[in-house]
Formats: C-alpha cells, sequence, structure tokens
C-alpha cells in the first residue's frame, strides 16, 4: 500500500466515523477560528502553513479532551471577484493566461467565471477539496460564505450591538480609493498595487512672512527639535495656495504643483498663483518650535510628488538631509549662486535621538559606513530605511532636550 493509499484509507475512516464533528456533550469546549480563505484564486503554499497550524493545536486539545469545534468558511466580501470576473469578461490576455495557465481553470469552464459567483463557487468547491487531502480536522457542516444571507444578518446584528454599546461609531479616516469603482478598498480588494500603504505625515508650518508658510511633511515631527534649514528643489514648480476653511483659514501655503491634488482632497485649499523657488533660496523660515530663524537651502533629492514638495533638513538623523547638506558644502558654485556661504557654513547637524549602537549623528555614521558618494546615490534609500527603523523602534528623545 503506497502512502497515498494510507492516507485516504484513514481519511475515509475519519469521514464515516465523524470523528470531527463536533455536537454539544460533557466535555470542556474549545472553539478555534482561523482567517477565511479568499477563494479568487488557486490554493498556494501559504495557504498550506496557514490552515495547517490550526488544525495541529486542534487535533492536540482533542487528545487532551477537549470538544474541539474547527469551522471552515469562505471569505468573499470586497472587490476582487468582481474585477477578475469583469476582466475575463473582456478577454484580458494576462487574466485568461493565469487561470487556465497558473490556477489550471479548464478551458470551456472560463467563460463560466464572467460571473463572480461562479469565482467563488468553483474556487471555494477546490479549496474544499484541497482542505479535504490535506486531511483537516474540519467540521464541514459548517462550511459557508459570508454572502450567505444567514452570515449577512449576523455581521448587521453584530454592528448594530456594538454600536448600541457604544463601542463603535462612525468617522472618518484615510483609506485606499478606486476611482473606477468610486468605493474605498483594503488591500486584498486590489488588483493591482497591493501592498500600497496609506502613509500619515504631519505638515509643519515653518513662517517666510507673516501669513505665508512653507509646509514640510514629516514622518517626525519630533525631529523638529534639530532641524537646521528647509530644503526647496530649484528645478521644482511650486505654487501657493491660500487656505480657504478651517483652524488655518486665511493662510498662504507654499507648495509643490503636484502636491497641489492630494493635499486639496484633505485641506480647503485654493492656487493663487506660482512661486519661483530660486529667490526664496538664501531667504529665511522661522522655526515654529522656538521662533529660531532657519536658513532656505537648495537640493536636488527633494522629491515634488511627495508630502509637500518640501523638507526640513535634520541631517543628524535623516541620512537625506545630511548627505544633501555634504553635497551644499561641497559645491562652491550653487554656493555662490545664491550667496550662502556663511548660511552653509554653520549647519550642522544636531542631535535630538539618541538610539542603542549608534553615535551622536547617526545619519552621519550610516551614510559614511554605506559609502554614499551624493544626494542622488540609490543607497540612500537603503540608510533611511535602516535609520528609521532604529529610531522608531529603539530611539527616545535625547536627555538634552529638557522638557521630555
Amino acid at each position: 500500500m503506497t502512502n497515498n493509499e494510507i492516507e485516504k484509507k484513514w481519511q475515509k475512516i475519519w469521514r464515516e466515523e465523524k470523528l470531527f464533528q463536533s455536537d454539544p456533550n460533557e466535555k470542556e469546549k474549545l472553539f478555534i477560528t482561523v482567517a477565511y480563505p479568499y477563494p479568487s484564486g488557486a490554493m498556494h503554499i501559504g495557504h498550506g502553513r496557514t490552515y495547517t497550524v490550526p488544525d495541529v493545536f486542534a487535533r492536540f486539545k482533542r487528545m487532551e479532551g477537549y470538544n474541539v469545534l474547527f469551522p471552515m468558511a469562505w471569505h468573499v466580501t470586497g472587490a476582487p471577484v468582481i474585477g477578475i470576473a469583469d476582466r475575463i469578461k473582456r478577454k484580458d490576455p494576462w487574466t485568461l493566461d493565469l487561470y487556465e495557465r497558473v490556477h489550471k481553470v479548464p478551458h470551456d469552464t472560463l467563460p463560466k467565471l464572467e460571473d463572480p459567483i461562479n469565482i467563488v463557487k468553483y474556487f471555494s468547491n477546490e479549496y474544499h477539496t484541497v482542505m479535504d487531502d490535506m486531511g483537516y480536522s474540519i467540521d464541514w457542516r459548517r462550511e459557508f460564505r459570508t454572502i450567505d444571507p444567514t452570515y449577512q444578518k449576523f455581521i448587521t446584528w453584530q454592528a448594530k450591538k456594538l454600536k448600541s454599546l457604544g463601542l463603535i461609531k462612525q468617522g472618518e479616516h484615510p483609506v485606499k480609493y478606486c476611482p473606477h469603482d468610486e468605493n474605498p478598498v483594503g488591500d486584498h480588494d486590489l488588483l493591482e498595487g497591493e501592498g500600497v500603504g496609506v502613509n500619515e505625515l504631519t505638515l509643519i508650518k515653518f513662517e517666510v512672512e507673516p501669513g505665508q508658510y512653507i509646509i514640510p511633511a514629516t514622518f517626525r515631527p519630533e525631529t523638529i527639535f534639530a532641524a537646521t534649514n528647509v530644503w526647496l528643489n530649484p528645478e521644482v514648480h511650486y505654487i501657493e495656495v491660500e487656505v480657504k476653511s478651517g483652524v488655518n483659514e486665511g493662510e498662504k501655503w507654499i507648495i509643490s504643483n503636484e502636491a497641489f491634488l492630494n493635499l486639496s482632497n484633505q485641506h480647503d485649499l485654493e492656487i493663487v498663483g506660482d512661486i519661483d523657488p530660486k529667490p526664496l533660496i538664501g531667504k529665511y523660515v522661522k522655526n515654529p518650535l522656538k521662533g529660531e530663524p532657519l536658513p532656505i537651502f537648495p537640493a536636488s533629492f527633494v522629491d515634488p510628488e511627495y508630502g509637500s514638495g518640501t523638507v526640513f533638513s535634520v541631517p543628524a538623523h535623516a541620512p537625506a538631509d545630511y548627505i544633501a547638506l555634504r553635497d551644499l558644502k561641497e559645491n562652491a558654485d550653487l554656493i555662490k549662486e545664491y550667496d550662502i556661504a556663511d548660511e552653509v557654513a554653520k549647519a550642522e547637524p544636531l542631535n535630538v535621538v539618541t538610539v542603542k549602537g549608534y553615535g551622536e549623528f547617526p545619519a552621519v555614521e550610516v551614510v559614511e559606513r554605506m559609502g554614499i558618494e551624493n544626494q542622488n546615490d540609490p543607497k540612500v534609500q537603503d540608510a533611511t530605511d535602516e535609520l528609521y527603523k532604529a529610531e522608531h523602534s529603539k530611539g527616545y528623545i535625547s536627555d538634552h532636550i529638557e522638557k521630555y
């Protein structure tokens, strides 16, 4: 008898003896659940790990004498199957090849998958078969799909109950949004762009003159204690916008043209006109923390599509800021063009965060260790990833920052 035959023999006995069907009895109860799989394509090795772990635990607890209920269901809510069905209906070559060659859907079955319900039925049945072949100790009497009316009623009841207890309320938060389908989407709802995250940044206002501000966006507002200057990219198209409502009403902000769409979806903004960044370089802004003047310097690394298209510089803790400052100190022509020799000479890294394994100026150490040549070196991103991870997880505000 082969290994497969032995396996099938015992799986048949398990089914006939109904070993995994959990009914009320005198034993202590144990309910095991796991994230329901989304049946929009064939199972992969990750599914094997995900569902083997609870199966091992379920079997172990049965051996300890528990009455274990281990059910399974199929998560169907969301947009992916609708998008997949639409692509199959449009005869999209990439999708047809994926489902026939990779997911092994028979050619004559593909037209049926133009209906998203049939995608769910096809792959949930396949998942059930695979899980049976794996020998999972599931009570299949409890099987359901999250689009079943009974389950939808349960979710409705659950949401209303939690709301009646004051545990949930409707509010606002940033989401990914699909302009094609005009609805918010989670990561698992995406056909393209999976892994794209929503990043929350803080805008900090540096006053150029009364009522006018440069507003860098940052992940790390605490580093403002060590700000040495503000960066603008001389080659970027900047604009001045007016805030039309809210706590900042009437203020004028200097941002990149590319940043307007994103920021205007979060603030009520109106474009006033274009801003030439070059005359601003060499001027000063006011640090909002203590009011001290900080110079405006030129830097090519500033990305007009990120944040507001402006940056406040913390060369002790941001590798991009340090390498840009080093580049500028070595660029006599640029210093002369903007007449900023004194300001550049005075700009030096300032410490604000202490992190184990690094010295007073972590960004300086990382840049030098990696041999980063200039601000356009691709290794700048590697240095940033390393240092931000270290300071986020292990760093603390340095003792000389007395208030904190």
